[in-house]
């Protein structure tokens, strides 16, 4: 328990100390990691207000359900994980934030894992209102060891053996870690080498839309002045607009390319060719929005579908087609923005163009924002590279992934389903 709760979970802090952790409360969550969202700084600063109000107590799972997301008093915490998703995500982007090393002497703000009262911290090697100066945050796996003080000087000269020992535990520890990293590192470089090694550029194949009513522009002398720019009347005059989800897999994707010395270029979905698709290796970013994404995936094991409405869209196992248990309505979606979504990654050799094809595609807002995460961050490819090395490192391989919606943001990508060929 943090030093700054008593024995009964009641705060014991002057009230300079609570100004001052208000003050690091409103910091934290004018930064971009909580300023675009809406319930995750309302989350943080009601356990915060809580439990400097002395209502620490008070803080469980049921009653931030019906606080913070509009519960019904008796719903099932246990079916509904709202408030454990959310901690988690909240974990991560306070964890994001300390890391920054303009936030390293700033007082800290902690939600311990597996509970909802917030802890306090004074920086490292800062005492400030008497809380204990740890950084649980970024602090705990870089303590630097300290050696004991011998018990009596020897006058022959130092004792080597005390001092060599703590060099090899140093680098024994600094060896595993190097190795853990070299390891997650290799598991991405991995997935995407097919990709790297080809001596063709690679096509990145995005979602477009057909604008045809104009585009807006602002005027140089008055910004809030704004001009409708009506296109000609020629069909090469439309505008096209790429979805702004979609645009956080593109990037990530053609950065991580980039930083291969990778050449690629982007290509809407409406004027790529198969003649195009031919000429080298692929990606596919979008499902519904992008007819190639559908095309390709059809005569996979999984594969998207929908109702006629469209009000429902969903993600098939071939195995299994009468159970749908990956599916997205979208009611649900634009009256809540509260959800469980899902995507397709994929990587394997289409038979009709005879090149790689990666796919990078979600059912609804949040889905391709997770795969394109998913398959950009190294821990996350190193879980598929295991399962592909169980499944007897086969080339291709299709996953399914879901993430939970919270506010229209996605949390952490979970991989639900894989297949293997």
């Amino acid at each position: 328990m943090s030093a700054a709760l008593d024995g009964d979970n009641r705060v014991n802090l002057s009230s300079e100390a609570k100004n001052a952790i208000n003050e690091q409360l409103e910091r934290l969550l004018a930064s971009p990691y909580f300023s675009h969202s809406k319930r995750f700084p309302t989350f943080l600063r009601f356990v915060v207000e809580q439990t400097l109000a002395g209502d620490a107590d008070d803080i469980k799972e049921r009653t931030l359900g019906i606080e913070i997301f509009g519960k019904d008093a008796d719903y099932d915490t246990a079916a509904d994980p709202i408030v454990r998703v959310t901690a988690a995500e909240i974990r991560k982007r306070v964890a994001q934030y300390y890391q920054e090393p303009a936030h390293n002497a700033e007082l800290r703000i902690a939600l311990p894992s597996g509970a909802y009262v917030p802890q306090f911290h004074s920086p490292r090697g800062v005492s400030l209102f008497g809380l204990p100066e740890t950084d649980p945050v970024s602090h705990a796996a870089s303590a630097e060891p300290v050696a004991k003080p011998a018990a009596a000087p020897v006058r022959r000269g130092w004792s080597v053996a005390p001092v060599a020992i703590l060099l090899l535990a140093v680098l024994a520890a600094g060896g595993a870690y190097f190795a853990w990293r070299q390891a997650t590192r290799s598991a991405t470089e991995l997935f995407w080498q097919p990709v790297l090694s080809t001596g063709d550029p690679v096509l990145i194949c995005v979602a477009d839309q057909t604008q045809t009513s104009g585009q807006i522009l602002r005027d140089s002398a008055d910004p809030t002045r704004e001009v409708l720019l009506k296109p000609m009347d020629k069909p090469k005059d439309n505008l096209t607009t790429v979805a702004i989800d979609d645009l956080s897999a593109i990037v990530r994707i053609a950065g991580l390319l980039q930083s291969h010395g990778k050449q690629y270029k982007l290509s809407g979905e409406a004027v790529t060719s198969l003649a195009d698709l031919r000429s080298g290796p692929a990606v596919f970013i979008g499902a519904f929005d992008n007819a190639w994404t559908l095309r390709l995936t059809d005569p996979l094991r999984y594969h998207f579908s929908n109702n006629p409405e469209m009000t429902e869209v969903r993600i098939l196992d071939t195995t299994t087609p009468q159970q749908s248990n990956w599916v997205v309505s979208r009611a649900v979606q634009i009256s809540t923005n509260n959800y469980r979504d899902y995507a397709i990654v994929a990587r394997f050799t289409d038979t009709n163009t005879g090149k790689l094809t990666v796919i990078v595609a979600g059912l609804a807002r949040g889905g391709t924002i997770a795969a394109g995460e998913f398959l950009t961050d190294s821990g996350d490819v190193a879980q598929l590279m295991h399962a592909a090395k169980a499944a007897g490192d086969k080339k291709n391989m299709e996953v399914v992934l879901s993430t939970q919606i919270i506010d229209g943001e996605p949390g952490k990508p979970k991989m639900e389903a894989s297949y293997f060929w």
